[in-house]
C-alpha cells in the first residue's frame, strides 16, 4: 500500500521538490502551505509522515506540531527548520516533533529518515507491552509513559529508543549505534539528535533531570539505562 506524505510548507520550490523527490520514491503526497490548512489535512486525511516547517505565515511549526499531536499521538513529524540552535530543536522536540532536519538540507537524507520511521513501524515487535524505568511504566502498544499517576503521549522515536536501551540494559550504547539503529542514519560531529531525544526523556522518567538515576551518559560515548 502507497504511503502518504503531507508537507506542510510555504515555499512552493520546496514543496515542488521535495513532491518531485518524493513521488520519484513511491510515496504519495498531499501539501499545505499554512499551518490550519496543515492541521486540517493531517486530521481529515491521516497521512502516513509529516513535513512540517517551523516558519509559515498564519502559526509557527511549535504551535502546528502541538495541535496535530492532539489528535494524533503517533504519526511521525520531521520538522524543517532554519534555525540551527540547539535550543530551537529541543522546543520542536517538546512540541512534539520526531525529528528534525536543518534548512538546507539533503533530500536523500530526509528520505532516508523517512524510509527509516517506516521500517521500524512494519517491523514485528519484539519488545514486551510494558516495561518498567524506574518509577515509570512504558507501554509500548500505546506509546504512553505513566509516572506518579500522570500519562504522557510518547513520540515514535522516544519509544525506539527507550526500547533500544531497555534492550541493552546496563549496557553501554553509543550514540552512533543508537543514530543508526533508530534513525537508519550515519553519525556526524554536528549531530546532536540522539542527545536532544535523551533530554525530553530524562524531564519524563527521572525525578530529577539534572541528576538522572536511570538514563546515565557514558562520557565520550553514548547512554546506559539503569532500571
Amino acid at each position: 500500500m502507497k504511503r502518504t506524505i503531507l508537507i506542510v510548507e510555504d515555499e512552493p520550490h520546496i514543496v515542488m521538490g521535495l513532491r518531485d523527490a518524493l513521488e520519484f520514491e513511491g510515496f504519495g503526497v498531499l501539501s499545505a502551505s499554512t499551518g490550519k490548512e496543515g492541521v486540517a489535512l493531517a486530521r481529515s486525511s491521516e497521512p502516513d509522515a509529516i513535513i512540517l516547517d517551523l516558519m509559515l505565515p498564519d502559526m509557527n511549526g511549535y504551535a502546528v506540531c502541538e495541535e496535530i499531536r492532539r489528535t494524533s499521538a503517533i504519526v511521525p513529524i520531521i520538522m524543517l527548520t532554519a534555525r540551527s540552535q540547539e535550543s530551537d530543536k529541543i522546543r520542536g522536540l517538546d512540541a512534539g516533533a520526531d525529528d528534525y532536519v536543518t534548512k538546507p538540507f539533503s533530500v536523500n537524507e530526509l528520505i532516508a529518515r523517512i524510509r527509516a520511521i517506516f521500517r521500524r513501524a512494519t517491523r514485528a515487535p519484539a519488545a514486551p507491552e510494558t516495561m518498567q524505568i524506574g518509577e515509570a511504566t512504558l507501554n509500548v502498544a500505546a506509546h504512553t509513559l505513566t509516572r506518579a499517576g500522570v500519562t504522557e503521549q510518547l513520540s515514535f522515536y522516544e519509544v525506539e529508543l527507550l526500547k533500544l536501551l531497555v534492550e541493552r540494559t546496563g549496557q553501554a550504547v553509543s550514540r552512533d549505534e543508537i543514530l543508526q539503529r533508530i534513525w537508519g542514519l550515519d553519525a556526524s560531529p554536528t549531530n546532536r539528535t540522539v542527545d536532544n531525544f535523551i533530554v525530553k526523556l530524562r524531564r519524563k522518567i527521572e525525578k530529577s533531570s539534572d541528576k538522572p538515576a536511570h538514563i546515565l551518559t557514558v562520557y565520550g560515548f553514548g547512554y546506559k539505562l539503569v532500571p
